[in-house]
């Protein structure tokens, strides 16, 4: 078992791009982690590819209409400003509350944030300009798409703040992996524990689809009895 914290270097992405994030799931879960998948955070685009990178988080409130207005646009506190200190390579995860009346992006932002070099966006809430969005060619996950700006209700405070998005607790520098599945976050203590044991978790799954495939019966097979393991064994020995 890995002690020490992995960074999420060019390996670490490799690996992690090759992983579900299903089986996700089930090996966090197997670590006591249950919520770790966001809600309502789906792929804006059909056939969007796996994406993986380190959570940059913005958090949004309840609208307040002294403080959510467009000329907070230009405040120092804005999402403008929190794209230009986004790092290359970052995954936004916004916390929109759920709203999903109101789109927190649109396209001239996420336009900027391609440029920037962001690895992919995902929201509990919506984007706008959606023609515009998927132009960019910025992968997102999120609720859908609605024409109101954000500050028809919500209000931007901050970035690189822990966050809830879609009832999942985030913490900048995070591991997030987004795919069909929607997106899920590995926490970063974690992370190194993930990595050694995805792959193989993977491998595993991929000879059980093949056994039913061949005709084995799911009881013994999945989960694995102590047979069905030494066959299993067996099997990766040779490979």
């Amino acid at each position: 078992m890995t002690t020490e914290t992995r960074p999420l270097d060019a390996e670490a992405i490799e690996i992690l791009k090759g992983v579900t994030t299903a089986t996700l799931t089930t090996i966090l879960l197997k670590k006591g982690l249950r919520n770790v998948w966001m809600r309502g955070a789906m792929p804006l685009r059909n056939g969007q590819d796996r994406v993986v990178g380190p959570a940059f988080t913005f958090r949004f409130v309840p609208a307040r209409e002294d403080l959510a207005t467009p000329a907070s646009w230009g405040s120092p506190i804005s999402t403008r400003a929190a794209i230009e200190a986004m790092p290359e390579g970052a995954f936004a995860v916004i916390d929109a509350n759920g709203v999903d009346d109101a789109g927190v992006f649109g396209d001239i932002l996420c336009a900027r944030m391609v440029k920037r070099g962001a690895a992919g966006l995902v929201t509990d809430g919506v984007v706008r300009d959606l023609e515009g969005v998927l132009g960019t060619g910025l992968s997102v996950w999120c609720r859908g798409a609605a024409a109101p700006p954000s500050v028809a209700g919500l209000t931007f405070v901050g970035w690189e703040d822990t966050v809830g998005c879609g009832g999942v607790c985030v913490i900048p520098g995070d591991t997030i992996v987004a795919d069909r599945d929607g997106a899920v976050v590995i926490p970063a203590a974690l992370l190194g524990e993930v990595l050694d044991e995805a792959p193989e978790q993977e491998r595993m799954e991929g000879w059980i689809v093949d056994e039913v495939g061949r005709g084995e019966t799911l009881p013994g097979l999945y989960p694995m009895n102590g047979e069905t393991r030494a066959r299993y064994d067996e099997w990766k020995a040779g490979q």
